[in-house]
Order: C-alpha cells, then structure tokens, then sequence
C-alpha cells in the first residue's frame, strides 16, 4: 500500500498532460484504425475467411495501449534512468531468439509465442535505443565533444543492435534505429566532425556487409532494382510497387470513398500493412493523404514543445528520441509507398496492422505526457 500511496501522492503534485499532443495522438489513432479496417477486411476474408482477422485485435491492442499510455504519463519518466540498461539487455538477447525463429516472406522478426501470438523484438530496440542514449547523453552532457563519451558508448549500442537486426535481415529497422540514434547524438552535443567520420565508416560497413552478409547482398539488389525500374517484373519483384501507384494514381484529389478501394482485393499485397497508405490515398485521395501528413506534422511540432519546455535535459531527449522515431517512421514508410526510396518494409506508425508497434508507441507517448506533466509544473 505504500507504493500506491506514494505513487497517488506523486500525481497529485503533477499538473495536466499536454493535451493538444494528446489530442492529436488519439485523432491519428482513430483515423490510423478506421483506415486499417477499410484497407484489411478483403485481404482477411479471402486468407482467412474473417473479415475482422486484422482490426479486432488492433482495437484490444489499440485499448491496451491507451492504458499503458494514461498508465505511463502518471509515472514520474525518472525511472527510466535506472531501467535503460536493462531493457537494452533485454532487447539484444531477444534479438538474438529472433534469428531462431520460423521465416515469413524471407525474414526473422518475430518470435511466436505460443496462445498469445507475435511479438517484434525490433520494435522494443527502438525504445529501447532511445532510453539508453536519453540516459548516457543526460549524464554526460559537458563531455559530448569527446571520443571517448560522444561518440564511443553509442557507437557500440548501435554497432550491437544493427549487426543483429541485419541478420534478420531488416534493414528499414536498421535505418530507422541509426537514424534515431544520429538525432539524439546531434541534439545531444556530439562534435560534428564525428558525423563526417561515421559516413566514412558507414561505406566500410556496407563493404563488410557485402563480404560478411553474402544473404543480405541479393535481398539488398533485389530491392534496389525493383525500385529503380518496378515495371522489369511486373509480376514478381516490382509488383507491390507497381499496384501501390496504381492505388495512388486512381485516388485523384478526394478519392473513390472510404471502403471503395479496388487494388485492396489482393493486388496490393499486405495492404493492411506496409501499403496501407496506398490505399488511403486510393479511398480519400489528396485530401485523406495531406490530412494525414498534417496530423504527423502537427504530433512533431507540438512533441517539440514539450521537448523545449522539459525540465531537465532527459526528458527533452526522450521527448526527441520518441517523436522523431514515429515521424521518420512515417516519412520512410510514405516514401517507400510513392517509390521516393526502395521498398524496405517498413510499417506506417498507428495505421498499420502490428500489436507489439501499437502498443510500444503508445507507451512511448505516454512518457511524452509525462514529460509534459512535470514541464507544465514548473
């Protein structure tokens, strides 16, 4: 009982949550699960002969999430100091299960756990990343020019999680983490000649990937090729590219409406996924699509002003740490869907089908608020 009372006794000392963020947040939720319905019930009735196979447990995860999210923004965001190394602990031995698990569409990323479903090890590395950087960086904040606290503690984070990531392989994962990891190093202080220096090592890694990796080099050229020219096989490599613009094109500017989608019966595949976007586009048009980007836009800037506001240096950068990995999600994924980059797989943060994501990014938002309680008590 002493726990909860002094738990009770800490909320009351905190002032409300931000709640435009948290408006936004819910309204791209909302949107993210009408579109996952609309865009999944086809693909679920043909395969497996359920038309709610894909929303009904995104709506229990969806649930879990707002109160591990209410749950999170209660709690002072201060412990995650002390939990940052073990959940990195747990995140790279979970990495490493993953390897052993059963393939699907060429790829190891989920370990299948019996009664219960799936559950992505990538996605609590990113979380995971970002604590552990919020954590080394808060402590040692006058020291980030150096080698030795600047560059050296992330480097090896980073060198550990993408080498097991990349054995999967998932290289979206991949970028995504380096690129969290690069943004909270910059916002951190780290000298920028040792970004100069970590472009120069990225070619050696990719080099060595070549040479280490041999499976990772034709899954790699695949992707590349079939981004260059999808339509040289229209029928094998670039035919999820090819029928995501096809989906786009015929959107035009306000859509055929919402569930009117052709390309969602089976010829985008996993468009309750990747694809959805195209979709959306399809069924809402320019206008869904911008409406979209302007919710994403709006969570970046409003996350941004808690980060300024935050009361000490940690909880800015998990503020960071946190919105910057669902707005670079969210731009890789809509660049993959419009042919701007190759297809990497990458999902579209609160609209994609994905339990462990939904309730990760949740929870992650949940200690935003909770930066933001105490912002707000100053």
């Amino acid at each position: 009982m002493s726990a909860v009372k002094k738990l009770a006794k800490r909320t009351a000392t905190l002032s409300g949550f931000d709640l435009p963020f948290a408006a936004i947040l819910l309204l791209l939720l909302a949107y993210g699960l009408l579109m996952l319905f609309s865009a999944g019930y086809a693909v679920a009735l043909y395969r497996r002969g359920d038309a709610y196979t894909y929303i009904r447990p995104q709506l229990l995860f969806a649930a879990l999430g707002i109160a591990a999210m209410y749950a999170a923004s209660l709690v002072d965001y201060h412990i995650w100091h002390k939990l940052a190394w073990w959940l990195m602990g747990i995140s790279l031995v979970l990495l490493v299960v993953v390897l052993f698990m059963p393939e699907y569409n060429g790829c190891k990323r989920w370990i299948v756990i019996p009664g219960l479903g799936t559950l992505q090890p990538s996605e609590i590395a990113k979380f995971s990343v970002v604590l552990v950087f919020s954590h080394i960086i808060s402590l040692n904040h006058d020291r980030m020019k150096g080698f030795s606290t600047g560059v050296l503690p992330f480097a090896l984070v980073l060198g550990a999680v993408a080498v097991l990531m990349l054995l999967e392989p998932h290289l979206s994962g991949t970028v995504l983490i380096l690129g969290i990891g690069a943004v909270l190093m910059f916002v951190g202080g780290t000298g920028l000649r040792w970004f100069g220096a970590a472009a120069v090592l990225g070619v050696g890694a990719i080099a060595a990937a070549v040479v280490f990796l041999p499976d990772l080099v034709p899954y790699a050229t695949s992707r590349l090729s079939s981004w260059l020219d999808p339509f040289a096989d229209p029928l094998g490599a670039g035919h999820q590219t090819i029928q995501s613009l096809y989906a786009i094109a015929s959107g035009g500017i306000v859509g055929l409406g919402l569930g009117n989608s052709r390309q969602k019966y089976l010829y985008v595949p996993e468009p309750q996924n990747d694809f959805i976007f195209s979709i959306l586009c399809e069924e809402l048009g320019f206008v869904g699509a911008a409406l979209v980007v302007l919710l994403f836009l709006a969570l970046f800037l409003r996350g941004m002003q808690i980060a300024v506001r935050a009361r000490d240096k940690f909880g800015a950068l998990l503020v960071v740490g946190f919105v910057t990995q669902v707005i670079l999600q969210a731009v890789l994924n809509i660049a993959v869907v419009t042919n701007t980059i190759p297809n990497t797989g990458i999902s579209l943060p609160f609209f994609s089908s994905g339990g462990t994501s939904l309730l990760m990014l949740l929870g992650e938002m949940g200690i935003v608020l909770s930066v933001s309680r105490q912002a707000d008590a100053r």
